[in-house]
């Protein structure tokens, strides 16, 4: 890309894409228009700015919108999410930010993914850590607790609070990981009013939790292995890796990968025992 545009790559964007809009799918007339797409003045009214500051931002002159203006730009422009945030890249070198969306399902060719992690048991959870999807070994390790609809925090303390993991002395320290992990989802994704319910609850029913979350500790690294308890199987050790969803703000899918060749062995029997609900 010459200097030049590149100096002016987010004015380049706008008229790209205004160019590429149809005026009479908006209602527009398509009388009297020398060149295709929108005028700058009729996407400055549908992104409520002034169509002399718009020219600007075209022409490079117009500074660094806010992101409250580059979102009514994208929504002036009927940017798709990936344009969006192309377009806050190029005007704050950054992305947008994270806004916390209520549940949604899961495309087949995510389940694909899970399915396919085998015998890893792996989760995708959304902000406010409700489970959307599982694959068959996260019900094998969680039971219902593992499946879509539950909540991976509030089964996490409810097993703590009764006593399942008692026996391990490192069930303080992979609760604080956990707390302070979803904490950083909790946060990234604007803290809605799923995220608050869970934390209510949470600190109504564990003392444990209400202990941790007042500590106001942040994490983004995986956390230490979990170990489980299978009876008549000794222990099976997993580590826990997240990443995020392409394309899925907020999601994260999480995977507990099996720590050793045995553990791995003892998951796949477990798998190739268990019989769905």
């Amino acid at each position: 890309m010459p200097v030049k545009d590149r100096d002016n790559a987010l004015g380049l964007f706008l008229k790209d894409r205004r160019s590429k809009i149809d005026p009479a799918s908006l209602g527009y007339p398509m009388s009297r228009r020398r060149t295709p797409g929108l005028r700058r003045e009729e996407v400055a009214l549908r992104a409520n700015v002034s169509p002399a500051w718009y020219t600007w931002l075209e022409q490079g002159r117009g500074g660094t919108p806010s992101a409250d203006v580059l979102d009514r730009l994208a929504s002036g422009l009927g940017l798709t999410e990936a344009e969006r945030e192309h377009l806050f890249l190029l005007a704050q070198h950054r992305p947008p930010e994270v806004k916390a969306r209520d549940a949604q399902d899961v495309a087949p060719a995510l389940q694909h993914v899970l399915d396919s992690l085998e015998p890893s048991p792996a989760v995708i959870r959304t902000p406010a850590w409700d489970v959307l999807a599982a694959n068959r070994a996260s019900r094998v390790i969680h039971g219902r607790m593992g499946g879509k609809g539950a909540n991976v925090l509030e089964s996490f303390f409810e097993r703590l609070e009764a006593g399942e993991w008692s026996e391990y002395p490192n069930r303080v320290e992979v609760a604080r990981h956990v707390v302070s992990q979803f904490r950083a989802d909790a946060f990234r994704s604007g803290y809605g009013p799923r995220v608050q319910q869970v934390v209510d609850g949470l600190t109504r029913t564990s003392p444990l939790f209400r202990q941790l979350w007042s500590d106001m500790d942040v994490s983004l690294k995986g956390g230490p292995v979990k170990t489980f308890a299978l009876p008549g199987r000794g222990k099976l050790n997993l580590e826990p890796t997240a990443f995020s969803v392409d394309g899925h703000p907020g999601l994260k899918l999480v995977i507990l990968t099996p720590a050793t060749t045995e553990d791995r062995a003892k998951l796949c029997q477990m798998i190739e025992e268990f019989t769905l609900p």
